[in-house]
């Protein structure tokens, strides 16, 4: 028998790498056509990019941190509010986990023997996992997510940066749209080949949303009109 391939386990890491190489491109490109539209010399354009990127890496990883630790916060305090009704009323919660089987298809006496079992193997784990939806797999792990996002978002803002010092000043505008459009429809195909996803849905989405947020931030730069050197 072969293993079967299968991508859920990939959803922790996989997201945030996602979620911070492509604001990493976007919002340091946004901010530099930002800039750009304001400005006709490279100096600030190339100062504004650096900024940005640093600054996103450094929030990018503290924010998922944060929201991922959140999770595993409540996951923790579900398991302990757990662990304690299996030393109080283990009968109980026997009869809990029998019927969730139950509702899944086994019948009375099999849902129950199975829960027996599980139980007497490790009754915790059973309940997490049947009850509480917890798994290895999809429990939260901060760390994890906050270095896989953080060092995407390096790697996705340092592209737009690369490409604002050797782009023209007079089209950097065009230039940064260009290469981010490129940089967000490899990305978008990368993540949904590594997803198992479809990959016209991802790049359609990643480049509507991408050119939405590029436009907005050009308009605003025109709006101000300031040469910033």
């Amino acid at each position: 028998m072969q293993d079967e391939k299968h991508y859920l386990m990939r959803s922790g890491w996989l997201r945030a790498a996602i979620l911070g190489a492509n604001d990493g491109i976007l919002s340091t490109a946004s901010i530099i056509i930002g800039v750009a539209a304001a400005s006709d010399t490279r100096e600030p354009i190339i100062l504004a990019g650096v900024a940005g990127l640093v600054a996103g890496a450094l929030s990018m990883a503290a924010g998922e941190y944060v929201s991922v630790s959140s999770q595993a916060d409540i996951e923790n305090a579900d398991l302990a509010r757990e662990k304690k009704e299996l030393e109080e009323t283990p009968e109980l919660e026997l009869i809990e986990l029998a019927a969730i089987y139950e509702e899944r298809g086994l019948n009375p006496q099999l849902a129950l023997q199975v829960a027996e079992e599980l139980t007497a193997h490790n009754a915790l784990e059973a309940h997490a996992r049947d009850e509480l939806g917890i798994n290895d797999i999809t429990q939260a792990k901060p760390l994890q997510a906050a270095l896989a996002s953080g060092a995407a978002f390096v790697f996705g803002g340092f592209l737009p940066v690369l490409a604002a010092l050797f782009a023209s000043v007079d089209f950097m505008e065009y230039y940064q749209y260009g290469f981010a459009m490129l940089f967000l429809i490899v990305l978008g195909t990368v993540a949904a080949k590594a997803g198992g996803s479809n990959i016209g849905r991802a790049i359609i989405r990643i480049t509507f949303w991408g050119t939405a947020a590029m436009g907005i931030t050009a308009y605003i730069g025109h709006l101000f009109g300031v040469n910033m050197a």
